[in-house]
């Protein structure tokens, strides 16, 4: 498996800090998501939303991408979140809300980057089918799609001056997106006051009105982010 230029997630401190509970689970496995949502119907009694966040951003060549690496891409962003939906509109109720976070790439262009940004834009779709079908039971379903974002995911990206500047380019807003901007979003497709779904939320500061920066104008930067997560400095 090739290392992903976006880094590794680290389990959020969020479940500590909330007085919450967690289930860890791999959603590339139906068992796993089912005793996920098992364990939360029996300790809450109810779902009331569903976020899914998983990703990984395997940069390939095309012609160079494995047969392995498109099957643990369709396995993470489109089967496990595919399963994860199916588990949970069978327990949701009226008011309910799904919401999958995908990428702007689902829509505009990034070298290198086809089985991420075609398993996001498929599952994106599936979104708007399961909105279509479960909107009879009150369950809305939502996708998100920031660009690059100043989270632990980006941090070997964002931290390069250079990459930095030229992502900033393509943003009319000047300034890439944050944490808080996606959720904030977020808390708003769970929200009751949410007359919404089947949607796409743009989070990324009118990226999709121009584009991502190219290897080549991201410059050297992009070449030590490379090597940082490959070990080799």
């Amino acid at each position: 498996m090739l290392p992903s230029l976006f880094g590794v997630w680290r389990p959020p401190t969020a479940t500590a800090e909330i007085g919450g509970a967690y289930y860890l689970c791999d959603i590339t496995f139906r068992d796993q998501i089912d005793s996920m949502v098992r364990f939360t119907m029996e300790k809450f009694g109810r779902i009331d939303v569903g976020i899914n966040s998983t990703g990984w951003g395997l940069l390939a060549p095309f012609e160079d991408t494995t047969e392995e690496q498109l099957q643990q891409m369709t396995d993470l962003q489109f089967k496990g979140p595919f399963q994860l939906m199916q588990a949970l509109v069978k327990v949701m109720k009226s008011g309910s809300s799904i919401i999958m976070i995908s990428t702007a790439t689902a829509t505009i262009m990034f070298e290198q980057h086809s089985a991420y940004m075609g398993t996001k834009a498929g599952i994106d779709h599936v979104v708007r089918t399961v909105a279509n079908e479960y909107g009879v039971k009150g369950i809305r379903a939502n996708s998100i799609s920031p660009g690059i974002t100043n989270s632990p995911m980006a941090a070997n990206l964002v931290a390069e001056p250079d990459v930095l500047k030229a992502f900033i380019a393509g943003y009319p807003l000047g300034r890439i997106g944050t944490i808080e901007d996606v959720a904030s979003a977020a808390v708003w497709l769970s929200s009751d006051d949410c007359f919404m779904t089947g949607e796409n939320l743009q989070i990324n500061g009118g990226l999709t009105l121009r584009r991502n920066p190219t290897f080549a104008e991201m410059g050297p930067g992009f070449d030590r982010a490379s090597q940082r997560l490959r070990g080799l400095t």
